[in-house]
């Protein structure tokens, strides 16, 4: 058995394609470019982007909300967290997703961990309580690799393993629907461990797009 922490990482960017004699320097590999190229065409003012004009021009889109513009990038990201918070995860119905299979990756072979099964633990545990879970996936992990042992399929051992149990897969969202996520997730409401998960996606989005995803950059 192996603990392991969330995690998420960025693996694609919708960038902008420029046409020749269109370059604007700096822009190049910009999201935000992209959204104003896009945006610009509704007022017609394509020939006021600069190398820095985004930033207001995403600015004023805020203020007026005409987020649709926002729709035109997009982020990809790949994301390790359990099960149970996948199945939040999924509800987010404007989105792509590629996932680990339960049915198809058999924990027991050498490939997948060689029975050594991976979970990801409730925050803020106590120490007896933190032992306590930890002994309920030693339990799940034996009885998974005895399922699998006594010739039971990977899809008819994985109702043995919990929620707990660490999961990978890939989220793609434009970043009007990122801004949605964002705003549902790091909400005091949400579940801790989403909550942990969705300030790291933050973190990512903050730095490839400040004027979007940061809030006193983008009023």
């Amino acid at each position: 058995m192996r603990i392991v922490e969330q995690s998420a990482d960025l693996i694609g960017l919708m960038n902008p394609f420029f046409n020749l004699g269109e370059e604007v320097l700096g822009c190049h590999g910009n999201p935000e470019y992209l959204i104003e190229r896009a945006g610009r065409v509704c007022y017609k003012s394509e020939d006021r982007i600069t190398a820095t004009s985004s930033t207001e021009f995403i600015r004023k889109l805020n203020k007026l909300q005409h987020h649709s513009v926002l729709e035109h990038s997009c982020a990809s990201i790949r994301i390790v967290t359990d099960r149970g918070i996948s199945h939040e995860l999924v509800r987010h119905r404007l989105a792509s997703y590629s996932m680990e299979s339960t049915r198809y990756v058999n924990y027991s072979k050498e490939k997948h961990g060689g029975g050594d099964i991976q979970f990801i633990l409730p925050i803020d545990l106590l120490p007896e309580q933190k032992e306590r879970v930890l002994e309920s996936y030693r339990l799940a992990e034996y009885g998974y690799n005895e399922a699998i042992k006594s010739g039971c399929t990977q899809q008819q051992a994985r109702d043995l393993l919990p929620n707990g149990l660490k999961t990978e897969l890939v989220m793609t969202c434009n970043f009007r629907e990122w801004l949605h996520f964002l705003k549902l997730r790091t909400a005091p409401a949400a579940h801790p461990k989403m909550q942990v998960l969705a300030r790291l996606i933050q973190d990512i989005l903050v730095e490839v797009a400040p004027t979007v995803f940061n809030p006193q950059e983008g009023t």
